[in-house]
């Protein structure tokens, strides 16, 4: 196989999987809220929380149990097949949730869809079939059959099998756990990171454990490995201090938008042009791990955005120093790796800035008519809603009309003129990108590629 041939074939393999990622990340993402209100609830009323109440703490079952996995199957059903295909994903998911003894995340996320895509083919198959003044009467029941038939498979089958699925994984974590093993896994998850599988792994695969957890535990370090901020911040503040150029004088801001702001993609840039610093994450994840370990750190439910502010509002009542030490800890082993890794990245670096702006410049030349630009990364929530807003900004300072706007990758509108989003995410940009321009950049904060965009509109 030719070194071309190799590379188109890992690109399609981490498009699909980062487009999986995304899909599990997407069921649970606009349900933070929901998750964060039960954490909160969680740390101030239960018996070890901060202000103990009983009438208030059994609000914390119920919701574990019943509201949020249910959210999680509605919101994956309408993603495949609006409210029809979420009204049949939550139905469907109560025969995993009222089956079992735990709380059935992993089942609302397979239930959830699968009630939405069945859904879809049914409506598929009678379309155009059913006689005119019958549709409600066909839609109304064809969904309540299928969500009967599907919640009772659910409880009977696939229920348990989830369940015995969820005590497999569980021994193993817990063995994980006790063999002291757990800081290892930062050696998978800050490289996955910089792939873009930062939410699927916080949301798809940390956040479910980490609830279980804290059923257990009233806590859990699952809420803190994904979301640590310390790794970022190390190798920020050493591109800062001993970069050069466009990167170190875009390194502040990134550090402000990333250890305060929570947004975490806004470093991931520093480690793709630099490839050997995912050393110093790796490195400063391990640390922090070790740290949470050995100090029994944990969080009461994820933190999201990973923002310091979101970790100490979730860290429970006496628990607030251990989960800061290890923040400090990782940012320090991080920064300290880095320091040779950027002085030897720096003496060779080019600006890469501006050669985007180059190459945006002739993609952008003959471009007329445009009406909406998005910007698209992977949640359509962080580093993409800071570039659209800084975008819109120099385009209304020039008076020129044209909608700013941004998106998670998948969702990208259909009248979209012009597509900025990451080149990682290019490839699933272009799947939906019809007509429009896409243009690829390595950083949504301060990219000169912005005025070169303003002055090829105006």
């Amino acid at each position: 196989m030719s070194q071309t041939a190799a590379a188109g074939s890992s690109n399609v393999a981490r498009t699909r999987i980062q487009a999986f990622g995304r899909f599990l990340s997407g069921m649970v993402m606009p349900n933070i809220g929901a998750f964060i209100a039960w954490g909160l609830i969680t740390a101030f009323f239960i018996p070890t929380g901060w202000v103990p109440n009983e009438g208030f703490a059994q609000l914390v079952g119920p919701m574990i149990t019943y509201l949020l996995p249910l959210l999680i199957a509605y919101t994956g059903g309408k993603a495949v097949h609006g409210v029809r295909g979420g009204v049949v994903g939550a139905v469907a998911a109560m025969g995993v949730i009222v089956g079992a003894d735990i709380p059935m995340f992993i089942g609302a996320m397979i239930m959830g869809p699968l009630g939405g895509w069945l859904m879809k083919k049914v409506d598929e198959a009678i379309e155009g079939k059913v006689p005119a003044g019958f549709e409600m009467l066909v839609n109304n029941f064809s969904a309540g059959i299928l969500g009967m038939v599907l919640v009772l498979l659910a409880y009977k089958a696939i229920g348990p099998t989830v369940l015995a699925l969820n005590n497999v994984l569980a021994a193993g974590v817990q063995w994980i756990v006790s063999a002291g093993l757990l800081p290892l896994a930062n050696l998978f998850i800050e490289p996955g990171k910089i792939l873009f599988l930062n939410n699927a792994i916080n949301h798809g695969i940390l956040g479910p454990l980490g609830v279980a957890q804290v059923q257990e535990t009233g806590k859990s370090i699952f809420f803190l490995l994904e979301t640590n901020p310390g790794p970022g911040l190390g190798l920020l503040l050493a591109y800062w201090l001993f970069g050069k150029g466009t990167v170190k004088q875009s390194a502040p801001g990134a550090i402000i938008i990333h250890f305060f702001g929570g947004i975490h993609e806004i470093y991931f840039p520093y480690v793709l042009m630099n490839p050997i610093s995912v050393l110093a994450v790796m490195a400063g994840g391990v640390a922090g791990t070790f740290t949470f370990t050995i100090t029994r750190a944990g969080l009461v439910a994820t933190p999201s955005p990973g923002s310091i502010f979101a970790e100490m509002a979730m860290a429970p009542k006496g628990g607030l120093f251990p989960v800061l030490l290890g923040i400090l800890v990782a940012a320090a082993v991080s920064f300290v790796v880095a320091i040779p890794l950027v002085k030897r990245h720096t003496r060779t670096a080019t600006d890469e800035d501006l050669e985007e702006a180059k190459a945006t410049t002739q993609a952008l030349k003959g471009k007329g008519g445009v009406k909406k630009i998005v910007f698209a990364c992977d949640a359509g929530m962080g580093s993409s809603a800071m570039g659209a807003s800084v975008l819109r900004r120099k385009i209304q300072e020039r008076g020129l009309n044209v909608a700013v706007v941004h998106s998670a990758v998948n969702e990208i509108p259909e009248d979209a003129d012009i597509i900025i989003t990451h080149k990682q995410l290019a490839d699933r940009a272009r799947q939906k990108a019809g007509n429009a321009q896409v243009i690829e950049v390595e950083n949504f904060v301060n990219n000169p590629v912005y005025d070169e965009i303003v002055s090829n509109l105006k």
